[in-house]
């Protein structure tokens, strides 16, 4: 099955934030970890610190811009997700949620963003 633009651009997004990310001294552990109550774009290593990054990409800073995209449920959603991702380990590293917004193509890197 093909992918859509939207698919296509979703990917791009991605991986402009990880090259952003890895400029920055974080390593990647793994992309677009899937479960039934969410989906975590990134999971990077920052030293210790184990780090749940979302995308997000809008065509302008119009309406809210991409970091405003990411609403309440989708907060709920993406901390669901990573208590499921967590459940793999026997002691829990330091965590914490960042975004990469891009807007218009000019990337924002947002950090610890959600509490846990």
């Amino acid at each position: 099955m093909p992918q859509t633009s939207q698919q296509i651009e979703g990917q791009r997004s991605e991986d402009a934030a990880l090259d952003h990310l890895r400029l920055h001294g974080l390593q990647l552990v793994e992309r677009n970890f899937r479960c039934k109550v969410g989906e975590l774009d990134l999971i990077m290593r920052d030293g210790a610190h184990l780090v749940f990054v979302e995308v997000r990409q809008r065509r302008s800073r119009q309406f809210g811009g991409a970091a405003a995209s990411i609403t309440p449920a989708k907060q709920k959603r993406l901390l669901r997700a990573a208590q499921l991702y967590l459940l793999r380990f026997r002691q829990l590293p330091p965590c914490r949620f960042d975004v990469v917004a891009i807007d218009g193509g000019q990337l924002t890197w947002l950090r610890n963003v959600l509490e846990m």
